[in-house]
């Protein structure tokens, strides 16, 4: 079994295997290129983007700098918006779905390292090589997401649809969706509904209007 097959299979992997390390360079590498653009460079920006991300829908625009490890496990939807340092350590599979807004320094993270020092240093490979090995979870997030400054998603969650996630958030277990979450760790604090819209609050809606 190929070690990207590994990861897919939520399974120990070598981090330092040759194919793997050669997909995080070129990765890295475009990462560098897209952080040295100017942000009217739209052209140069989107075939970048295109050379690092497994899919990113129409509409879409990261302010940068960005960093992503292997790019190719990422699939954003369309309408996407992510402000300064974003953030993905995709081992495994990272899907984000339409019309999400990140604010900045958002990390989402998939790797996972055993618990004990003897076990991260170094275990015995299916043939007897002793190996740094870890393994990965994927994380997935709905539609019509907004997450605050410095949100952590951990590996292994999934945030519904319709969700809020409070800045400075770590997020280690599923999120419903409909939610206002937050704290550290993350948290429901309550389902959003109707009574959250902006026509209830007319000093800062001011004469603008909902749309219906």
């Amino acid at each position: 079994m190929l070690e990207e097959e590994k990861i897919r299979a939520g399974i120990l992997f070598n981090p330092a295997d040759p194919e793997l390390k050669a997909i995080k360079r070129k990765t890295h590498n475009l990462n560098v290129d897209y952080n040295q653009t100017y942000e009217d460079e739209t052209e140069k920006r989107s075939a970048i983007l295109s050379e690092i991300i497994g899919a990113f829908g129409e509409g879409g625009f990261i302010q940068g700098p960005i960093a992503f490890h292997y790019g190719r496990h990422t699939t954003i939807g369309k309408n996407f918006f992510a402000n300064f340092n974003f953030t993905v350590q995709d081992d495994a599979e990272v899907k984000i779905g339409d019309n999400c807004n990140f604010g900045p320094n958002v990390t989402i993270v998939t790797p996972l390292h055993p618990m004990l020092p003897n076990e991260r240093k170094k275990m015995l490979s299916a043939s007897g090589e002793e190996k740094h090995l870890c393994y990965a979870k994927p994380v997935h997030i709905g539609n019509d997401c907004w997450f605050g400054a410095s949100v952590t998603v951990c590996p292994g969650v999934t945030i519904g649809n319709n969700c809020v996630i409070g800045a400075g958030s770590v997020v280690t277990k599923d999120i419903p969706d409909n939610s206002f979450a937050a704290g550290v760790p993350c948290k429901v604090i309550r389902t959003l509904s109707e009574s959250d819209s902006m026509k209830f609050k007319p000093q800062i809606l001011a004469d603008n209007q909902i749309i219906p």
